[in-house]
């Protein structure tokens, strides 16, 4: 999948983007004018080690986050000028987010943890269908308590992508999971990708997760440090760590 690298096609683009924080009194350049595009129904794996800006530019890329200095546009949307309440609105109705822990309520059931997305999206799967779609149609009324680390996380997944986003950002969605489980995890985002043609990003520091991707952008102190295009891809199960 993926389209031919132009900035007309691109569904999300950075420019130039640069992130400081202030800890006391350091100054923390978490991002050094980091250019990057994501493309229609893309499969992109953002690798890098820890404290290498992933994370940073997914969340700024997600509206979760705003640059110190640089654009970044969803299609032709200069999401860098939008304020709190017009981000809400991005967030809400085209990104869809997976992180490392699931962020499940307790006190719901998988089926009603879903359904806190579909009761405020104008175009949601049902839950239950989302659910089905993750390999979880069966457990849909268990409750988060009696579902293993692999499954609470593709409920989150199905959560995610319960509001038909155009976007899914998935920010180490395999790191507090064993290799076997994290494969089935994979499987889910891969198969959401390929058969809704969701627009997707990956952080990982598994290099070999890169194997699944149509494109390779690596992050080394805040900056892009390499790109590369796949020209073939593996399936998760053929993943050797």
């Amino acid at each position: 999948m993926g389209e031919p690298a132009t900035e007309e096609t691109a569904v999300l683009r950075a420019e130039q983007v640069t992130k400081t924080y202030q800890m006391g009194d350091v100054e923390v350049r978490a991002l050094r004018g980091v250019d990057f595009a994501l493309y229609p129904s893309e499969f992109l794996v953002l690798l890098g080690m820890s404290g290498s800006g992933k994370s940073t530019l997914l969340n700024i890329l997600g509206g979760l986050d705003i640059p110190s200095t640089g654009k970044v546009f969803y299609r032709d949307w200069d999401l860098s000028e939008a304020d709190s309440r017009e981000l809400t609105k991005y967030r809400r109705e085209h990104v869809g987010f997976v992180f490392q822990f699931y962020n499940l309520i307790p006190s719901l059931t998988a089926e009603e943890n879903v359904a806190l997305v579909t009761d405020i999206s104008p175009d949601p799967l049902d839950a239950a269908e989302a659910l089905d779609l993750v390999g979880l149609g069966e457990r849909r009324n268990h409750f988060p308590a009696q579902l293993s680390g692999g499954e609470q996380q593709r409920v989150a997944i199905a959560r995610a992508v319960a509001k038909r986003p155009n976007v899914l950002l998935c920010d180490e969605p395999t790191g507090a999971l064993d290799f076997k489980t994290g494969v089935q995890v994979l499987e889910v985002i891969e198969r959401v990708n390929r058969e809704l043609g969701t627009t997707t990003a990956v952080i990982t520091h598994n290099a070999p997760v890169a194997k699944l991707a149509d494109r390779v952008v690596s992050l080394a102190d805040g900056a892009v440090a390499s790109e590369v295009r796949n020209e073939t891809k593996i399936k998760p199960n053929e993943l050797v760590w």
